[in-house]
């Protein structure tokens, strides 16, 4: 049990940490340079990005890292891996909060900007984008900081996992 236990929080671990990734490398290099871009760009590029992005290397991540989570949870429950059950529950709510703000906020937000079709059939793209980018901006801001904290919240548990097993 102690090998499970060790292998999925490693896991849970690891997959958070892509997704902090994702969400934060949007924070600071994608949004930025699409802020710099004209409308059609933003809108273009954003559900070019909506459309590519559910595929099973970002499914495995997103979805992996709760089921990882719940699975290192339960192998911590007992024993001298107790210690780092607190750092492993604090990082599945905190990843639980990145993933609510993205299906309850994110995802809706691209989803309308996908039903306002083909950007060079739209009149008014500069509408779309006052729709779309402040608020998916500031959504994914919070889902990347939720996430960097469930990532190092995990990490520590790594550390007290180790220091209970070693």
């Amino acid at each position: 049990m102690e090998l499970v236990g060790t292998l999925s929080l490693i896991a849970a671990t690891l997959a958070t940490g892509l997704m902090a990734g994702l969400f934060t490398s949007f924070a600071y290099a994608v949004m930025p340079a699409l802020r710099r871009a004209d409308d059609r760009t933003l809108v273009v590029t954003m559900q070019q990005i909506n459309r590519a992005i559910v595929n099973g290397w970002f499914m495995t991540s997103f979805l992996g890292a709760p089921a990882l989570a719940i699975v290192a949870l339960a192998t911590h429950w007992n024993g001298e891996l107790r210690r780092a059950l607190p750092w492993i529950a604090a990082g599945f709510l905190l990843y639980l909060v990145m993933f609510g703000i993205t299906m309850g906020l994110n995802v809706p937000l691209n989803n309308q900007l996908e039903a306002a079709g083909d950007p060079d059939r739209h009149a008014d793209l500069a509408a779309v984008r006052e729709r779309f980018e402040a608020r998916w901006i500031a959504y994914n801001l919070v889902r990347a900081v939720a996430a960097t904290a469930a990532f190092g919240c995990l990490l520590w548990a790594l550390v007290l996992h180790g220091t209970a097993t070693g």
